[in-house]
């Protein structure tokens, strides 16, 4: 199967980004990644919400945390207005906030990759959330003395909400993702290394190639093609982080061709491999 060129990485160039934004058309976007963690609050609409191989309809007051590694993707339903905040934190912004004792990061990082993203808050818990986000808003649009300081800590107030929000939650959502969808990412995962076909995919499935293709592009965006190119950059990092050479590395990852290798690595990225693997030694060497 060959690479996609389709752009999967969407950089954020800050340390810190607010976003609370109402939409009045139906708008998709194709599963994606950032280079930050992201805090996602949903306020209203008809919205599917899409995190690597789980789907959910969301609810007004449904609290979503994504890492940087967690592919994900929103899709509205219809053309009701749909109403959401979001906020982009890059870890060293965290790491500067956090302390000895208190890691605001934990509530990102300290669960299974694409599990345990999603949490109902109740009324009281919402309205905490909205009257911080809510000064949080004011303070960024203020050129006023200490306005820096004060995003600082409401930004830090909000994590602590949100932490323990997450470490008494029981709430459990529901996964709509289609079986054939999930079956298919679950396939590729596990042949990632090999070569995979939407031959191998159909007799894998015992369904028609084509049926499976549309039925991907439709829930999350991609082509499979796109998505397979996606996993293996991803399996290259990890087994970069591992202290595999960058040839052992793009190989073992699925890819045939080294330059594409280095180039995609590159992009979906959004540093080269080399980079990636020096960033990793400094901070090995810093610990």
């Amino acid at each position: 199967m060959n690479e996609s060129s389709e752009y999967l990485f969407d950089p954020i160039q800050t340390e810190m980004m607010y976003l609370h934004r109402v939409t009045t058309y139906n708008m998709g976007t194709f599963l994606h990644r950032h280079n930050a963690y992201e805090l996602y609050l949903f306020l209203r609409g008809n919205v599917n919400f899409y995190i690597e191989n789980r789907c959910y309809h969301l609810q007004s007051g449904d609290l979503i945390l994504l890492t940087p590694e967690e592919m994900h993707r929103s899709f509205a339903m219809d053309k009701n207005e749909y109403e959401r905040i979001t906020i982009n934190l890059k870890k060293s912004y965290l790491n500067r906030l956090s302390t000895s004792t208190t890691n605001l990061s934990a509530c990102f990082d300290f669960r299974p990759k694409g599990k345990g993203n999603i949490i109902h808050l109740d009324s009281d818990q919402l309205q905490q959330v909205l009257q911080l986000t809510g000064e949080l808003e004011q303070i960024l649009k203020s050129n006023e003395y200490g306005a820096d300081i004060q995003a600082n800590v409401r930004i830090t107030q909000l994590l602590l909400v949100v932490n323990l929000a997450f470490q008494n939650t029981s709430f459990v959502p529901t996964d709509i993702m289609p079986k054939l969808v999930r079956n298919t990412m679950d396939y590729i995962e596990a042949n990632l290394a090999g070569e995979l076909t939407l031959k191998h995919l159909s007799e894998a499935l015992c369904t028609s190639s084509t049926y499976i293709s549309r039925h991907f592009k439709e829930h999350t965006g991609l082509t499979i093609r796109a998505y397979v190119h996606s996993r293996r950059i991803e399996l290259s990092k990890y087994y970069l982080s591992e202290g595999m050479s960058i040839t052992e590395a793009c190989y073992q990852s699925g890819f045939r061709d080294y330059a594409n290798f280095i180039r995609s690595f590159t992009k979906l990225v959004g540093i080269s491999p080399g980079r990636f693997t020096k960033n990793l030694i400094k901070k090995n060497n810093d610990i």
